[in-house]
C-alpha cells in the first residue's frame, strides 16, 4: 500500500502501555472452561473457540510439511530492519536485527487472526484469574522444551518477562511499567502480579511475549549485539546466516508444541529465509529470477508497469490483490514538534495544504490510493460526522484547551483541483504560516530571529523521492526551504530512534482493539522517550486524559467512543500529515505454494499459514 513505507504490525508491538487508572474489582475478560482452568482469554464477549477445539478455521489442519519460502519482509518491528542486519538480538533498541526473530520463541499464549482481542493457551495450559483482574496464574506445560531439549519452566517465564521490562526495546519496556511482578511457584506454575491501574489489555501484551532461556543468559549479557544464533523453544531456530544479506530459519523436526491447537496448520515450511536488500529496484530483479519466491509490492508504478516479465507471462508469476486487515491504520508524514519550527499547529497544517495527493495519485501512483483521513483509518474508531452525545460528554470539561473545529465534523485533509500547484490552497498556507510568525524574507520564510525555515524529508530510501519531489517544490512556493536526505538503514534508525529529524514518513497499523499503546503512539511521557512511536513529540494535556480513561472502558462501544473523541483532536491539531491508503495488500509469488481457503480479518501471515505445493512447483520446474 505504501510505496515506500513499511508497516508496524506485531501484536506484541501494538499492544502497549496503558495510561494508570484503577481496575478495582473488574473482571475484564470473557472466557470457556477448561479442565483446569481457562483455555482462553478476551477482553469483549465470548471466546470463538471452545476447550476442546482442534485448530483455528482459518488454516489448513492438513498442510504438507516441506520446501522453502524466500522473501523481503514487509513490516517490522522494535530494532528489526529490512534493510540489513548486524545482530540476532531482536528485543533491544540496539543495533539492527532481521525481522521475524520471534519464530525462535514460544510465547505463552496466541493470538487467534479471526477474534479481535482472543488469545489461547501455547505454552500456557490453563490460567486462573484472580476476582480484582490483577493476578494471572498460569499454569505451564510440562512438554514445553528448548531446542537443546532442556526444560522450560515458570522460571524461565519469571525471569524473560523481568528482563524485558528492565532492558527490553523502550516499545516492550513501557508496555510493561504496570507489571508489577512474576513469580515461580513451581517448575509448571507462574503467577504475574499486575499493579492494579493497568489497561485491561496489558495480559494480552505479556502472554505474547518470547519467553527466554534463564540458564542460557545466566552466561551471556542480554544487551549485547551478537551474531550468535539464540536459544529458543519456538516452531523455528535460526540456521545459516550471512550477516546483513540472508538469515534461514529452519523448522525445529522435533518441535515439542507441534500438535497444539494453536499451531496446528502453521509452520508449514522447511526453511524460511529471508533476504536483505538495501535497493528495491535490485530486491525486484531477484524476485523476477526467482531467487526470492514471495513479494508484497509497496510501489505502485511497479505494480502497473513492470509486473510483464516473462514467468508474468509464462504463468509461472501470480499476482493478485488480497484484502488487508480490519484494524486502525494510518500512513502519513510526521513534522517532529520537538523542534519549534513545527510547534505551532498553523503551521503543520500550511504544509498539510501543500501536498497534492490529487495530482500526485494521477501522475505518480496511477490512481492506485484514497486520501488517508483519520489517524485509526479503515476502523470502527474514525471520527464522523458531528461529535455523539457521548463524544461531547468526554470533550466538553476541555472546551477551552480545544479548538472549537474539535465539536465539529473532523477535520478533512485538503483536496486540491488536481493541477500539481492549487493556487487557493498554496495561498491559504501562506495565510496560515503568516499567522504563525513566519516572515516573508523575498520568498524565503523566517522566524523572529531571522532564521530560515527548513524542513528536511528523511527517507533510508529512494523510492520515496517520486512522491515527495512535487511535495518539497510546493513547500518552496510558499517560502519553505524543504528537502531530501536520504541516508543508509542503519544511520536512520537511529535517527528516527533519537528523534533526529524533522519530517519521517510511517506506517502504523495497529491492534483490531488498541486499549494498549495509545500513549506510546500519542502521549506526553513518550515524546521524550527515544525509540517510542511518538514521532510527531505530540504532549497534549487532553489526549493524555482521555487515554488514561482507556484502562476503565467496560465495553467495545466506549472505546470507540473514546478513540473517536481522541482522533478529532489529533485531526485537528495537524499532528501528522496523512497522505495515502488502500484497502488492499498487492501480492506477487511464485506459483509454488498453497494456501488456506480462508483469509482472517486481524492477520496475514503466508510465511505462516501457507505450505510448499510441490505439484505446482514441480509444473513450472521450481520443485528443487
Amino acid at each position: 500500500m505504501t510505496d515506500g513505507a513499511g508497516g508496524i504490525s506485531r501484536r506484541t508491538t501494538l499492544k502497549l502501555a496503558g495510561a494508570a487508572a484503577a481496575l478495582t474489582m473488574l473482571r475484564p475478560f470473557a472466557w470457556a472452561e477448561g479442565k483446569s482452568g481457562l483455555h482462553g482469554l478476551s477482553i469483549f464477549g465470548d471466546l470463538k473457540y471452545p476447550p476442546d477445539f482442534k485448530h483455528f478455521d482459518y488454516v489448513n489442519p492438513d498442510a504438507p510439511k516441506g520446501g522453502t519460502m524466500r522473501f523481503s519482509v514487509p513490516y517490522w518491528v522494535f530494532n528489526q530492519n529490512p534493510q540489513t542486519f548486524n545482530t540476532l538480538n531482536s528485543f533491544v533498541q540496539k543495533g539492527d536485527s532481521p525481522p521475524r526473530m520471534g519464530l525462535v520463541f514460544d510465547t505463552l499464549m496466541a493470538s487467534a487472526a479471526d477474534e479481535p482481542d482472543a488469545v489461547y493457551g501455547l505454552l500456557t495450559e490453563s490460567v486462573a484469574v484472580s476476582d480484582d483482574g490483577n493476578v494471572f496464574t498460569f499454569a505451564l506445560r510440562e512438554e514445553a522444551r528448548f531446542h537443546d531439549g532442556s526444560r522450560l519452566t515458570a522460571e524461565d517465564v519469571a525471569f524473560s518477562l523481568h528482563v524485558l521490562k528492565e532492558k527490553g526495546h523502550p516499545n516492550i519496556s513501557q508496555v510493561l511499567r504496570e507489571f508489577v511482578a512474576a513469580k515461580a511457584l513451581d517448575p509448571t506454575t507462574v503467577e504475574l502480579t499486575l499493579s492494579g491501574k493497568q489497561s485491561r489489555d496489558l495480559i494480552f501484551t505479556l502472554v505474547g511475549l518470547p519467553i527466554f532461556s534463564k540458564a542460557y543468559y545466566s552466561t551471556r549479557d542480554f544487551e549485547a549485539s551478537t551474531l550468535e544464533p539464540p536459544l529458543g523453544s519456538g516452531a523455528y531456530k535460526v540456521g545459516s546466516v550471512d550477516a546483513g544479506r540472508t538469515v534461514n530459519f529452519v523448522r525445529v523436526a522435533d518441535y515439542w508444541g507441534t500438535a497444539l491447537p494453536v499451531n496446528v496448520g502453521f509452520n508449514n515450511f522447511d526453511v524460511i529465509r529471508i533476504d536483505f536488500f538495501r535497493d528495491r529496484q535490485i530486491a525486484f530483479e531477484a524476485f523476477k529470477k526467482g531467487d526470492t519466491t514471495y513479494r508484497e509490492e509497496f510501489t505502485s508504478k511497479a505494480w502497473a508497469t513492470e509486473y510483464d516479465f516473462p514467468a508474468i507471462k509464462a504463468g509461472k508469476v501470480k499476482k493478485y490483490l488480497v484484502p488487508e486487515e480490519a484494524r486502525p491504520d494510518i500512513q502519513a508524514w510526521y513534522p517532529n514538534g520537538r523542534r519549534s519550527k513545527f510547534s505551532d499547529p498553523r503551521t503543520r497544517e500550511a504544509m498539510g495544504l501543500c501536498f497534492d495527493f490529487e495530482w500526485t495519485n494521477r501522475n505518480i501512483f496511477y490512481d492506485a490510493y484514497q486520501r488517508g483521513q483519520s489517524y485509526f483509518e479503515k476502523s470502527d474508531f474514525a471520527a464522523e460526522g458531528l461529535p455523539s452525545a457521548e463524544e461531547v460528554a468526554l470533550l466538553e470539561p476541555f472546551r477551552g484547551q480545544l479548538p472549537e473545529e474539535v465539536f465539529a465534523a473532523p477535520v478533512p485533509t485538503p483536496k486540491s483541483d488536481g493541477s500539481g500547484r492549487d493556487r487557493k490552497l498554496l495561498r491559504r498556507a501562506s495565510e496560515l504560516l503568516t499567522e504563525a510568525g513566519w516572515k516573508n524574507d523575498g520568498g524565503v520564510l523566517k522566524d523572529a530571529r531571522g532564521e530560515a525555515f527548513t524542513a528536511e524529508f528523511l527517507i533510508d530510501d529512494d523510492v520515496f523521492t517520486r512522491s515527495l519531489s512535487p511535495y518539497v517544490a510546493n513547500l518552496k512556493a510558499v517560502g519553505i526551504d524543504a528537502s531530501i536526505r536520504l541516508v543508509d538503514p542503519t544511520q536512520y534508525n537511529v535517527r528516527v530512534n533519537d528523534f533526529d529529524f524533522d519530517v519521517v514518513m510511517n506506517r502504523v497499523s495497529l491492534e483490531a482493539t488498541p486499549l494498549d499503546g495509545l500513549d506510546l503512539f500519542y502521549g506526553s511521557e513518550a515524546a521524550d522517550k527515544p525509540g517510542t512511536y511518538n514521532l510527531a513529540g505530540i504532549k497534549d494535556p487532553v489526549l493524555d486524559a482521555l487515554i488514561a480513561k482507556v484502562p476503565a472502558v467496560q465495553s467495545r462501544a466506549e472505546l470507540v467512543t473514546l478513540i473517536r473523541a481522541m482522533d478529532r483532536i489529533l485531526r485537528a491539531r495537524h499532528y501528522a500529515i496523512p497522505n495515502w491508503t488502500q484497502p488492499n495488500h498487492r501480492v506477487a509469488h511464485w506459483d509454488i505454494f498453497g494456501w488456506p481457503a480462508v483469509k482472517p480479518d486481524y492477520a496475514f501471515t503466508p510465511e505462516l499459514t501457507w505450505w510448499f505445493d510441490k505439484d505446482r512447483a514441480t509444473e513450472i520446474g521450481m520443485a528443487g
